[in-house]
């Protein structure tokens, strides 16, 4: 009797017959794509060994779900895993390098975890999107519920989604601000001057798993009205993301600036522009890593462009990087 009670009580027992499928989101924005939130909501997440997590891709900006091996020199998202590029849907972690490949909103990937551990999560395009991974043993319970993780990412985003219109906003009016400034200096030489900020963005830490960033994929003030002679000024306000501001046709490389860019005494690149025709592009306007101990000294950073007009038109321009999620402007230029 003894032997049988036991043996019912083991059927009884709550075992752990099957993983658990965990979900989370990569990306957030907004309806009109201008805010991007670069982030996985949540970014740390705890499971047992054996579950599976699948991540949501919710934004038009690529991201990537990539884990990368102890001592793994982080690669570039063109290249991704070394030798694989991507690796299957449904790939297990740890052991050879896991990524998704760059993936957008409706498309999803999962990854195994079949060993305990802590695990960092990366996103290759964006260096300040990252999270954690804690991979528990069957024995240890959980702290959190799946309907724990979505609340939090449904407050997240739309605590995030709030910095994002407080950037945009201060993004419009450091433009206004600065147009002001370059007007009263040019009074005395005739000549006028307009700014533009190209892309605001700034890096959050909202939990101890990892840091969100928040962008703005916008030309705030996008459409200025200028004279002939006069010049406009671009500057990236971001640590973040980088941006173009190409007119004409888009170059084969974004990365250098097109021929006839100039580089002025206060390090920003400079252009003239004769034609609503003319092809002319900034290079990318990135922002350097930021600075940290054990790393060589960075230049500084690259984030400014100027254009001087110098016949009338209206001049069509694009950042060449985002320009699908409406990153465009326009320079009207009276005579």
């Amino acid at each position: 009797m003894k032997t049988w009670t036991v043996i019912v009580a083991l059927l009884v027992l709550p075992a752990r017959a099957q993983a658990t499928e965990w979900r989370a989101f990569a990306g957030i924005q907004s309806t009109d794509k201008g805010r991007q939130i670069l982030a996985f909501l949540p970014n740390e997440l705890w499971v047992h060994v054996g579950d599976t997590i699948t991540w949501q891709f919710l934004t038009d900006e690529i991201h990537s779900v990539s884990f990368l091996t102890p001592g793994q020199i982080r690669p570039t998202y063109v290249v991704g895993c070394p030798g694989t590029g991507t690796t299957l849907d449904g790939s297990s972690f740890p052991g050879a390098c896991v990524n998704s490949g760059t993936l957008v909103t409706g498309q999803s990937y999962t990854v195994r975890f079949p060993v305990a551990g802590n695990y960092r999560l990366v996103c290759l395009v964006h260096a300040n999107m990252t999270g954690t991974i804690h991979v528990l043993n069957p024995s240890e319970i959980l702290p959190h519920d799946q309907a724990y993780y979505n609340g939090e990412a449904e407050k997240e985003a739309r605590q995030l989604l709030a910095d994002g219109a407080r950037l945009q906003a201060h993004g419009v009016a450091a433009a206004m601000r600065d147009s002001d400034d370059d007007d009263a200096h040019h009074q005395e030489s005739g000549g006028g001057a307009a700014s533009v900020t190209a892309g605001i963005s700034e890096v959050v830490s909202t939990t101890g798993g990892g840091s969100h960033s928040v962008t703005v994929m916008r030309f705030m003030r996008e459409r200025v009205v200028v004279h002939v002679g006069d010049t406009v000024e671009w500057t990236n306000f971001g640590p973040v993301v980088q941006h173009t501001v190409t007119f004409g046709t888009e170059p084969a490389d974004p990365v250098p600036p097109s021929a006839g860019v100039t580089v002025d005494p206060d390090g920003a690149r400079h252009a003239f522009i004769n034609s609503p025709n003319d092809n002319v592009h900034s290079g990318y306007l990135t922002p350097e890593r930021q600075e940290r101990p054990g790393l060589a000294q960075q230049p500084s950073a690259q984030l400014r462009f100027r254009v001087t007009f110098t016949q009338p038109g209206t001049f069509q321009y694009i950042c060449t990087l985002h320009d699908e999620l409406g990153m465009v402007g326009q320079v009207i230029v009276l005579p």
